[in-house]
């Protein structure tokens, strides 16, 4: 396995959760080739940078605070083009930080070195759970 690879997809991955947290949708489109093809199953499907950028930016307009954990990274590839499974955990808060909803799956990407950085060409995400948060209130400090 080549640590620089696994390195260089990590980032592509950390970069698409940060890009989503901070609400940085010049970031986290950098994580997508202009054609790409991203599968969210029953959420939906878009192609392209553009369309999944904007989309994901329409979703999370409602919620307020958002923690996207990608972990579990299995990588490998060869030259200039790599597949990644990941886990996604993902805490998606209300406005107002008194409710919340537990997201979690995992993607399978492949991925493809440009000019600029690797970046994902394909996705797929598969929902494992979707569900409240236990142990949020209405009355949480």
């Amino acid at each position: 396995m080549n640590s620089s690879l696994t390195q260089d997809v990590s980032n592509v991955l950390v970069r698409y959760a940060t890009g989503i947290d901070r609400r940085d949708w010049a970031l986290f489109r950098t994580c997508f080739t202009e054609d790409c093809d991203a599968d969210y199953g029953d959420i939906g499907r878009w192609h392209g940078a553009d369309a999944i950028t904007a989309w994901m930016d329409e979703a999370h307009q409602r919620w307020g605070t958002t923690m996207h954990r990608i972990t579990n990274q299995a990588v490998s590839g060869e030259g200039d083009r790599a597949t990644a499974r990941s886990y996604v955990d993902a805490l998606l808060m209300s406005p107002d930080g008194r409710t919340g909803t537990r997201a979690v799956g995992y993607y399978d990407d492949n991925l493809v070195r440009t000019d600029e950085s690797w970046k994902i060409a394909r996705r797929q995400f598969v929902m494992v759970s979707f569900r409240p948060e236990p142990g949020l209130t209405d009355g949480a400090p």
